[in-house]
């Protein structure tokens, strides 16, 4: 079923009442998850909604609307449709820019600040996950650095998505060559094992990374991701229209320590969004810390 367009007299009206039912499932997404899809995004929006109506036999938008407001289904309908709408494609080590970064400078930086506050122990957000690649990236890159500068230290990986299927892959740890093809070779025999043609993550390397689902936008959960070093959010804001891209940004902003770090997309930036951080430059990369004004209002 896919929207029609009919013609001549009474052509807007009908249009009108066919879109009706989807315009009302695209506010619905936006009230629940901040996510908002434009008018040129209808289509995608129909065609993803049009797969869950196939699974539930359901013949209309509008009975699919009922679905996902008033029958008992209601709430894990809408964690399905979420995952169809919030699919993103990943890999490992995907922005080596960004990782030699943290690395080089941002983890050497956090271990000083911490060090002077006598606390060894580093906590990084890699928030809208995905299938995990970034996370065990991140989680080598912790590992390695355990062996020199993090000898002694706790590290935990708090990954989160909203995707419950992406989340799922996560934690199976499965991943396929396209996926794998920027690990290098020694960081594949030391932290993966063949796994049918494929290569599974090795237990170790799980076991840095707690993976969980959360709405970015929900406040009440968002409070447990507190005293975090470094956030990693990348090609996430462009699902959020201006208000909601501030909201998660004040959450950011409310749950990274003060030395700590925010790191973006490349094409992603914070100008007009809000003055809460201020942007530094790193080699080939750039970043986010809190603002020193803010700071400074702050401790008045």
């Amino acid at each position: 079923m896919s929207l029609s367009l009919p013609t001549g007299a009474g052509a807007a009206t009908a249009v009108g009442k066919a879109v009706e039912p989807l315009i009302q499932i695209r506010d619905l997404i936006y009230k629940v998850a901040g996510i908002f899809q434009a008018n040129n995004k209808l289509r995608l929006l129909e065609d993803r909604c049009q797969r869950r109506m196939r699974v539930l036999g359901v013949p209309t938008l509008r009975d699919y609307f009922d679905c996902l407001t008033t029958k008992a289904i209601r709430q894990a309908e809408m964690v399905s449709l979420l995952n169809e709408i919030t699919i993103g494609e990943t890999c490992f080590f995907r922005n080596r820019h960004q990782i030699d970064a943290i690395r080089k400078i941002v983890l050497p930086k956090i271990i000083e600040a911490k060090t002077k506050l006598a606390q060894r122990q580093l906590r990084i957000w890699s928030a809208g996950c995905s299938t995990g690649e970034e996370a065990y990236s991140l989680a080598m890159v912790v590992l390695e650095e355990q062996q020199s500068h993090l000898n002694g230290w706790t590290a935990e990986i708090l990954a989160t998505d909203l995707n419950e299927r992406s989340l799922a892959h996560a934690k199976a740890g499965i991943y396929d060559d396209y996926s794998t093809r920027n690990v290098e070779a020694v960081f594949r025999g030391k932290y993966f094992l063949l796994n049918g043609g494929k290569l599974r993550v090795k237990p170790e390397l799980q076991a840095v990374v707690n993976f969980s689902r959360l709405n970015l936008l929900e406040d009440s959960r968002i409070l447990f991701m507190k005293g975090v070093d470094l956030i990693l959010c990348c090609n996430v804001l462009i699902y959020f229209d201006a208000l909601s891209k501030r909201r998660v940004i004040q959450h950011f902003y409310t749950n990274l320590l003060q030395h700590g770090y925010l790191f973006l997309g490349h094409s992603e930036s914070l100008f007009g969004v809000t003055d809460e951080f201020r942007l530094v430059h790193l080699p080939s990369c750039t970043a986010y810390v809190k603002s020193e004004t803010r700071t400074a209002d702050q401790s008045k």
